[in-house]
C-alpha cells in the first residue's frame, strides 16, 4: 500500500512499500518525559515526603504547644488529680479524718447524694445553666447539710443565694479571718484572696476574710433545716500547690469536712441543660465540638496555610521555545499502530485503514470524493476496474471488524492488493 493520507493509519505488516528516501516528514512538537520516568517519579516522590515531613512537624509543634498551654490545667479542682492544679491532697486528709468522697458530674446526682450528714461542693457554680441551678438551690433548701460554692459570682448568686451580691475583686491574698469562726479563727491567715469578695444584708450571715472591707468568705444559715451555705471567693486553698501555704489546709479540712460524707461536684458537659436549647433539635457538628478542640483545628488550619505558602512555587513569565523534531511518516503509523494493537482496537484500525482506501481508490477511478464512502457508488466502479476471478469488493471496502491480529494483517493485504491492481489496470 502507497503512503497513507491519513497517518494514522496503522498496521503491524502493512508498511508503506515505496523507499524511505522518498518517505514524506511531519514536524511534531518534542514529546513530554513519560510518566513513568524513573527520575520523575523519584523527584515527586521526594516532594511528597518533604510536605509530609512539613506537615507532621508543624501538626506536632500544634500538638505540643497545646499540650504545654492546657497540661497544667487539667482535672482542675478535680480530687482524684494530683498536678499542681489539681485537689488530690485535700481528699487524702479528708479521708484520713474519715470523710468519704464521691465525685458527681451532674446536678440531679448532686443532688440525690446531698442531705443532713453530707457537704455538697459545687466547684464551678458560673457553669450551671438555668435547670441545674434550680436543682442545686432545691438541694440547699431541703437537705439539712452544708453547701460550698467555689467563687461564685452575680451570674449564678441570684439563685443559689439570693441576697447576696459581689463586691469586686479582692486585693489581698492572704488576709487575716477577721471574725469569730471557728475554722477561720484556728486556721488563721488563708488565700482566700485573689478573687471574688461578697457582701449582704441577710441576717445571721457570719463574714470572715475581709479584704476592702467586704469578705471573701461568707456562711450562710439555710432556713430552719439547720443546714448552712459557704461562699468562697477563691478557689486557692483547695489546691494541691497551694495546700501546705498559711492555714489553707486547716480551712479546707474544717469546711469540707464538717459531715461525714462530701459530694464533689464536677460540672461536665453531660449535665445539659435542656432549657437552653429546643426539645428534640439536632444540633450540628460545630455545635458538638467543645471551644478547645475548635482553637485546635484552627492552629492546624494556619499551619496547613503557612505550609501551602512555604511550598508554593512562584512562576515566572512564559516562555516562548521552538524545538521541531522531523518525525518519518513511517514511524508516526507504527507508533499509533502500537497504540491501537495495545488496546485492541481493531475496530479503529479498520475503519481508518478502509477509509483511506475508499479515498484513494476514489480518486483513481473517477469516483467524487464525496462519494468515496458510498458503497453503491465506489464498489461498482472498482469492481469494474478489476480482471481474473470476482471478488467482493462490498465486503473488502465495508467489510465488518476483523475478529483478531491475523484477520486485521490479513485486511491490510488485501487492501494494499486491491489498490495495487487498480493501479496498475
Amino acid at each position: 500500500m502507497t503512503g497513507p493520507t491519513d497517518p494514522a493509519a496503522p498496521t503491524a505488516t502493512a508498511a508503506p512499500p515505496a523507499s524511505e528516501a522518498r518517505e514524506p516528514e511531519v514536524t511534531a512538537p518534542l514529546p513530554a518525559p513519560a510518566p513513568g520516568d524513573p527520575d520523575a517519579r523519584t523527584r515527586r516522590i521526594r516532594q511528597i515526603r518533604r510536605a509530609l515531613t512539613a506537615v507532621a512537624v508543624l501538626a506536632a509543634g500544634v500538638i505540643v504547644t497545646a499540650a504545654l498551654n492546657s497540661g497544667s490545667r487539667h482535672g482542675y479542682l478535680n480530687p482524684r488529680t494530683t498536678d499542681p492544679f489539681g485537689s488530690h491532697a485535700v481528699a487524702e486528709l479528708l479521708k484520713e479524718r474519715g470523710v468519704t468522697t464521691r465525685v458527681v458530674t451532674t446536678a440531679r446526682e448532686a443532688a440525690d447524694a446531698a442531705g443532713p450528714r453530707t457537704t455538697l461542693l459545687v466547684t464551678d457554680p458560673d457553669r450551671l445553666g438555668a435547670t441545674q441551678r434550680g436543682v442545686i438551690r432545691s438541694a440547699i433548701d431541703l437537705s439539712g447539710g452544708r453547701t460550698v460554692l467555689l467563687a461564685p459570682s452575680s451570674h449564678s448568686l441570684t439563685e443559689l443565694s439570693p441576697g447576696v451580691q459581689t463586691a469586686g475583686d479582692a486585693d489581698t491574698e492572704h488576709p487575716a479571718p477577721g471574725c469569730t469562726l471557728p475554722a477561720a479563727t484556728s486556721a488563721g491567715r488563708a488565700a482566700t484572696g485573689g478573687g471574688l469578695r461578697y457582701t449582704t444584708t441577710l441576717p445571721g450571715a457570719t463574714a470572715c476574710y475581709p479584704s476592702g472591707g467586704h469578705p471573701t468568705l461568707l456562711v450562710l444559715p439555710t432556713g430552719p433545716t439547720g443546714g448552712d451555705t459557704v461562699l468562697l471567693g477563691s478557689e486557692t486553698i483547695l489546691l494541691n500547690e497551694s495546700l501546705a501555704d498559711e492555714g489553707n489546709a486547716s480551712l479546707a479540712l474544717q469546711l469540707l469536712g464538717s459531715r461525714p460524707n462530701l459530694v464533689w461536684y464536677l460540672p461536665s458537659l453531660a449535665d445539659s441543660d435542656p432549657d437552653t436549647a429546643p426539645s428534640g433539635e439536632d444540633k450540628s457538628l460545630l455545635e458538638l465540638v467543645p471551644a478547645g478542640w475548635s482553637w485546635a483545628l484552627l492552629q492546624l488550619l494556619v499551619a496547613a496555610v503557612l505550609a501551602a505558602l512555604w511550598r508554593a512555587r512562584r512562576l515566572g513569565p512564559l516562555v516562548t521555545e521552538k524545538l521541531p523534531v522531523a518525525i518519518r511518516a513511517s514511524e508516526a503509523t507504527e507508533g499509533r499502530a502500537r497504540l491501537y494493537r495495545k488496546a485492541d482496537a481493531r475496530d479503529r484500525a479498520a475503519t481508518v485503514l478502509r477509509a483511506a482506501t475508499r479515498e484513494r481508490l476514489a480518486a483513481l477511478v473517477g469516483v467524487p470524493h464525496a462519494q468515496a464512502h458510498d458503497p453503491a457508488a465506489l464498489a461498482p466502479a472498482v469492481s469494474a476496474r478489476l480482471t481474473g476471478e470476482p471478488r467482493d469488493v462490498t465486503a473488502l471496502l465495508f467489510g465488518t471488524t476483523p475478529s483478531d491480529d491475523a484477520a486485521l494483517v490479513a485486511l491490510a493485504d488485501h487492501l494494499d492488493a486491491l489498490e495495487r491492481e487498480v493501479r496498475t489496470s
